[in-house]
């Protein structure tokens, strides 16, 4: 038969998934899940598996997503809703609101409830570091600031909250302590009093230390040398949280594999806390730029603006088989797989590194269907029994 170019607008590819076969579509044809199972129940047996939830689908204005996520999760993360810019705005004034009914929603569905984040970086208002004329504080001004804080957010929740991400993002690639105003003003232990604050603020309470880039080298015997030293100062660290924003093909699986090893005998708890996979051409170098104002940009850095074209659907699926083949090698591990959203639609990778981009990073898409990418996770477990 004689194909022209540009008659066809759409390229069937077949794809063998299990027993399954995926036609996928560059126009927007279906796709149709073959899997029994939800993703809780595909790894009842091995780990917690989370979303991380926005203030629209706490406050039920996404009605799918939160269908989603009373089926097939059984963790949740708020996305922002913990950060101290959101919760404690101004020196004397909290906003609980979203936070408890985040909080109520996961007691009512029976989930394992994650705080994230009591330390951070980024998402501190400015009046934290400086006093009333705009100066820099003292040590002792900024821990007890610290230590307020902590111990009316996480005291508010005590019993309910199972787990704090305590601090995050503190150690840099190089494996050293991370320039930040914590850092400056109070000095390396203010990762120790964080952690022994959140400890007296709710004794039962799983505290965690969690980063990014946690397949290379310096930063993965950082945060090891950091949990050392807290261990052995008798400061209680019950996890470390592996940060999942990755791609299809980074980090490969033995800088992952090499990882999980390193930090196995440190004795705690590991767990992937904020998994999505971009799909889109690196665009780092275009950082904060909108790229609606630029067609060339569009083309190159936004391909499939539309929708994803089959081949590419393969291609995540089998990259999500590839991970979770590795977590589940690793069940006795890790506690806890977290996705960094519920579906496509909501995902922060359509706005990062720039702006205007259409990413399918997760297991459901825009209508919150599951892709071919959640079967390739849901028969992980089969294929290895």
């Amino acid at each position: 038969m004689e194909i022209q170019s540009g008659i066809i607008c759409t390229i069937l590819f077949l794809v063998i998934c299990g027993s399954a076969v995926f036609i996928g579509a560059g126009c927007g044809q279906k796709y149709t899940s073959t899997s029994t199972l939800t993703l809780k129940q595909a790894f009842e047996n091995d780990f917690y598996v989370g979303a991380a939830l926005n203030y629209d689908q706490v406050a039920g204005k996404d009605a799918d997503a939160i269908a989603v996520v009373c089926k097939h999760f059984n963790s949740i993360t708020p996305e922002n809703m913990l950060k101290w810019v959101k919760v404690h705005p101004e020196p004397d004034r909290y906003d609980f609101e979203a936070a408890d009914q985040f909080v109520a929603f996961g007691e009512k569905n029976n989930m394992f409830i994650v705080g994230h984040t009591l330390i951070w970086h980024h998402q501190t208002p400015f009046w934290v570091f400086r006093d009333k004329s705009g100066n820099p504080v003292d040590r002792e001004t900024l821990l007890e600031r610290m230590r307020e804080h902590i111990f009316t957010v996480v005291g508010r929740y005590k019993g309910r909250i199972h787990g704090w991400d305590v601090v995050n993002e503190a150690v840099d690639v190089d494996g050293k302590l991370r320039r930040t105003k914590w850092l400056d003003i109070i000095g390396e232990d203010y990762i120790a009093k964080a952690f022994e604050y959140a400890h007296e603020a709710d004794p039962n309470a799983e505290l965690y230390y969690n980063d990014y880039d946690m397949y290379k080298r310096g930063q993965v015997r950082g945060v090891i040398q950091l949990v050392k030293d807290l261990q052995e100062k008798g400061i209680r660290v019950d996890g470390i949280g592996i940060q999942g924003h990755w791609g299809l093909y980074f980090p490969a699986n033995d800088e992952l594999e090499m990882t999980i090893n390193e930090l196995a005998p440190l004795g705690v708890k590991l767990m992937v806390t904020e998994l999505e996979l971009t799909v889109l051409p690196d665009a780092f170098g275009y950082r904060g730029a909108d790229i609606s104002k630029s067609f060339k940009a569009q083309k190159r850095l936004n391909p499939y603006p539309k929708s994803l074209p089959g081949c590419m659907h393969r291609k995540l699926a089998d990259r999500y088989a590839e991970l979770f083949s590795l977590f589940h090698k690793n069940r006795g591990l890790f506690s806890r797989i977290t996705f960094w959203g519920v579906h496509d639609g909501y995902s922060w990778r359509n706005e990062w590194p720039i702006r205007g981009r259409t990413d399918y990073p997760l297991l459901f898409d825009r209508q919150c269907k599951p892709k071919p990418a959640f079967d390739a996770v849901t028969k992980v477990v089969q294929t290895d029994k």
